[in-house]
C-alpha cells in the first residue's frame, strides 16, 4: 500500500501520562468559589430540595460547613442570606446585624484567610422581590444605587474581603466603589455580575433565597439571552466604572460570551456555575443516567477552556475531591 501523507494526531493520546503531558486546560481548586446560603435561627442545617447537597445554615451550624470548604482546600465563599424580616427598601441588607454582616464576622473570626465574598444585593430582602426600588411596578435605577452602596459599605465593615453585587442597574459599579472609597474601603475590590442575564437557570436559586419578584420579572435590568454584543457593552461599562474582576452568569449555556469577555477584557473572569445547571447534573446523576464526576469535571473545564478565570460553583467541594483523586 502506497504510504499515506497525513497528520498522525493520536501519537499524543496514546497513555494517560502523555495526554496530561499536553493537556491545555486545567481545573485547579484554588480556582474555585462556594457558595453558601445563612439564615437567621438556631439548629438550622436544611437542605434545598431543588438542589440536593446543598444547605441553608444558621450561624450556629456553619462553623463545620466553613471548616469542611478550609480542610478542602477552597479559598473562597459566597455568603448568600436570607433575613427574617423584609420590606420595601430591603433594609436587612444594609443593617449592620444583617445575616451576611453576622455571617461574615463568625467566618471571618474563624478562618481569617478564607476569602469571604458578599453578594451584594436587595431582591432577598425585599418584600416584592426586585433588585432595587420599587414604585408603580418599576424598578427605579438611580434611587437604588444609594442603597446597594449602603449595603456594601456596611459588608465592607463586617470584614468582607470582595463585594459582589449582582443588581444589574445601571452605574451599580461606580456607586459602590464611590461609597466604599468614601468610608475608607479603597482597597476592597469588586467582583461585579457584569454579564448577567435574565436566565430561567436561575430557578433553584430563587427557592433557596426566597427571592423570586411577587410581581413581574427581572427583564427591564438582566439581559437578554439572544444578545451578545450587549454583553461587552455592559462589561466595558463595569470596567470603566472601577470593577476589580467580570462575572458571567450564568456560565454553560453563554461560554461563547465568556470567551468574548476573555478576549476583550484584561481583569479576571469569573463563571457562575449556577443552581439550574447544578441541579440537572444533580437529577441526572441521581436517576443513573449520567457519571456525575466525569460530567462535572467536563462542565467545569469548558467553562475553564471558555476563559474563567474563576469558577463559582455549587460543585466545589466534590470537584475538590475529585481532582484530588486524579
Amino acid at each position: 500500500m502506497e504510504q499515506l501523507n497525513f497528520r498522525r494526531n493520536r501519537r499524543l493520546r496514546n497513555s494517560s501520562a502523555l495526554r496530561s503531558m499536553v493537556r491545555e486546560t486545567v481545573v485547579r481548586k484554588e480556582e474555585f468559589i462556594y457558595p453558601i446560603f445563612v439564615v437567621e435561627g438556631e439548629n438550622v442545617k436544611e437542605e434545598i430540595a431543588s438542589m440536593p447537597g446543598v444547605y441553608h445554615f444558621s450561624l450556629d451550624l456553619l462553623a463545620a460547613e466553613v471548616d469542611e470548604v478550609v480542610s478542602l482546600g477552597i479559598p473562597s465563599i459566597i455568603l448568600f442570606g436570607l433575613p427574617n424580616a423584609k420590606d420595601a427598601e430591603g433594609s436587612e441588607a444594609f443593617s449592620d446585624e444583617g445575616i451576611v454582616q453576622k455571617a461574615t464576622r463568625f467566618v471571618k473570626e474563624r478562618h481569617p484567610g478564607l476569602v469571604v465574598i458578599a453578594d451584594t444585593c436587595l431582591c432577598q430582602y425585599t418584600d416584592h422581590g426586585h433588585c432595587g426600588v420599587l414604585h408603580d411596578g418599576k424598578v427605579l435605577n438611580d434611587p437604588s444605587l444609594e442603597l446597594l452602596a449602603r449595603t456594601a459599605v456596611s459588608q465592607a465593615k463586617a470584614g468582607a474581603d470582595i463585594i459582589a453585587p449582582s443588581n444589574m442597574m445601571d452605574g451599580f459599579v461606580a456607586a459602590i466603589r464611590q461609597g466604599l472609597d468614601a468610608a475608607g474601603f479603597e482597597d476592597i475590590p469588586i467582583m461585579s455580575y457584569a454579564v448577567k442575564y435574565a436566565s430561567a437557570y436561575y430557578g433553584p436559586f430563587r427557592d433557596a433565597a426566597n427571592s423570586s419578584p411577587q410581581s413581574g420579572d427581572r427583564k427591564t435590568y438582566q439581559m437578554d439571552p439572544a444578545n451578545r454584543m450587549e454583553a461587552i457593552r455592559e462589561a466595558e461599562s463595569d470596567v470603566a466604572e472601577g470593577a476589580d474582576f467580570l462575572i458571567v452568569k450564568p456560565a454553560l449555556s453563554y461560554l461563547d460570551i465568556m470567551r468574548d469577555v476573555k478576549d476583550n477584557f484584561t481583569l479576571p473572569v469569573v463563571a457562575y456555575n449556577v443552581s439550574g445547571e447544578y441541579a440537572m447534573v444533580k437529577a441526572a446523576a441521581q436517576n443513573g443516567w449520567i457519571n456525575e464526576k466525569d460530567v462535572v469535571l467536563e462542565t467545569l473545564t469548558s467553562m475553564k477552556r471558555a476563559g474563567a478565570d474563576i469558577i463559582m460553583t455549587y460543585h466545589a467541594k466534590d470537584a475538590a475531591r475529585w481532582l484530588e483523586e486524579k
